[in-house]
C-alpha cells in the first residue's frame, strides 16, 4: 500500500536546517491558524474516504478521526500552543496527531499533498466566511428597512453635486443603501457558489494513481459543485479569494458613502442628525465637540480592503502553473478583507 508524506516538510533529504531568517519568512502558523477547524474537517473526510476505498483500514480511519478531534480541542482550548518551527497549522496538526496515535497518523497523507490540502482548507474557510458576511449584510439591510419605514414621509433635500436639487424622503434615501447592500449580498452568494468545488484529490499538481473517490470527499465537505476538473488549476487557483475580497471591498465602499453622509449630516452646518453617544467621541480640549469617529472609520476602512484586493491580484499575476510558494501570501489579504468587512457591517445597524 502506498503512503504519502507531507510535501511541506524538509524530511531526511536536507542535512541543514533552514536559516532562522528564512524560517521566519517561510512560517505561516501565526495567520493560517484560523484554518484549524477546516483542516481537521478536511482531513477527517479524507481519512474516511481512504478507508472506504480500502487504502487504509477502518480501524486506522477511526483512530485518525478521533485523534484529530483531540488535536483540535487541544489547540482551541489552549492546552497546546502552536509551534512556529513547524511552519504552518497543517504541520502542527499532523505532528501532534502522530504524537498522539502513532503510525496510523502517518497514513493520513496517503494520496494527498499539502497543496490540495491547503487549497481545500482555504475554500472551506472562504465559503463559510462569505455566508457569515451575508448574514451581517442582512442585519444591516433590516436596520435600514426599519428606519426607512419610520421615515417614509420625512422630507429632506436631495442632492446632486452636493447642491440641493429635489425634495426626497429620508426613507427613500436610506433605501438607496439597502439596494447597494443587496448587490453586495448577491456578489458574496455568487462567489461562494463558484468556490463550491473541492480541490481535494488534486495532489501536488497531477492527482494520484491511487483509486480515491473525489466525489465522496466533495460531498462530505459540502462542496455542492463536486470536485474541481483540472488538478493544475485546482492547486493554484485563488480566484475565489480575490472575488470574495472584492465583494468585501465594495461593501465597505458602500458603507463608506453612508459614513460620509453621516459625517456631513451631523455637522452644525447640516444639522440633519444627531449620532448616538455610543458611536461618537469627545475632545480632550473642547468639551462641546461630538466627533463622528465611527462614521469616519466607516469612511476610511475601504482603503484597507481595496489594498487587500490589489495584493491578491498582484500575487497571482504572472505565476506559472501550478503551485508556487507565493500563494501563501494570498491568505492574509483574504482574511483581512473579510475581517474588515465584518467589523464595518457589525457597526452599521447601530
Amino acid at each position: 500500500m502506498a503512503t504519502g508524506k507531507s510535501s511541506g516538510g524538509r524530511g531526511a533529504r536536507f542535512a541543514v536546517a533552514l536559516d532562522p531568517a528564512a524560517a521566519a519568512l517561510n512560517a505561516s502558523s501565526h495567520f493560517d491558524n484560523r484554518l484549524l477547524n477546516d483542516d481537521v474537517r478536511g482531513s477527517q473526510a479524507h481519512a474516511r474516504m481512504l478507508a472506504a476505498r480500502g487504502l487504509i483500514s477502518g480501524a486506522d480511519a477511526d483512530t485518525i478521526v478521533a485523534g484529530l478531534d483531540r488535536v483540535c480541542q487541544e489547540f482551541v482550548s489552549g492546552a497546546r500552543e502552536l509551534d512556529p518551527a513547524l511552519e504552518d497549522i497543517h504541520m502542527n496538526v499532523e505532528t501532534r496527531l502522530i504524537e498522539l496515535i502513532g503510525e496510523p497518523g502517518r497514513r493520513l497523507h496517503t494520496a494527498r499533498s499539502r497543496n490540495d490540502q491547503v487549497a481545500t482548507d482555504m475554500r472551506l474557510y472562504a465559503r463559510r466566511s462569505a455566508l457569515e458576511l451575508v448574514s451581517e449584510i442582512d442585519r444591516s439591510r433590516l436596520a435600514l428597512y426599519r428606519r426607512a419605514r419610520e421615515h417614509a414621509t420625512t422630507l429632506m433635500p436631495g442632492y446632486t453635486h452636493l447642491q440641493r436639487a429635489q425634495v426626497v424622503t429620508l426613507g427613500h434615501h436610506l433605501m438607496a443603501y439597502a439596494e447597494m447592500l443587496a448587490r453586495d449580498r448577491g456578489r458574496l452568494v455568487d462567489a461562494e457558489r463558484r468556490a463550491a468545488e473541492s480541490p481535494l484529490g488534486s495532489g501536488a499538481l497531477a492527482g494520484t494513481g491511487l483509486p480515491i473517490d473525489r466525489a465522496a470527499t466533495a460531498a462530505a465537505l459540502g462542496f455542492g459543485a463536486g470536485p474541481t476538473h483540472n488538478s493544475l488549476d485546482a492547486v493554484s487557483d485563488r480566484d475565489f479569494a480575490a472575488e470574495i475580497a472584492f465583494a468585501c471591498a465594495l461593501a465597505c465602499v458602500h458603507l463608506s458613502r453612508l459614513g460620509e453622509e453621516l459625517v456631513l449630516w451631523s455637522t452644525t452646518e447640516f444639522g440633519f442628525v444627531r449620532l448616538g453617544e455610543g458611536y461618537c467621541s469627545g475632545s480632550s480640549l473642547m468639551p462641546q465637540k461630538r466627533n463622528p469617529d465611527i462614521a469616519e472609520l466607516l469612511r476610511g476602512k475601504p482603503a484597507r480592503a481595496i489594498g487587500d484586493v490589489v495584493a491578491l491580484l498582484t500575487i497571482s499575476k504572472g505565476l506559472a502553473l501550478a503551485y508556487n510558494k507565493d500563494l501563501q501570501e494570498s491568505q492574509e489579504p483574504l482574511y483581512d478583507a473579510i475581517d474588515t468587512a465584518k467589523l464595518a457591517l457589525a457597526c452599521c445597524p447601530g
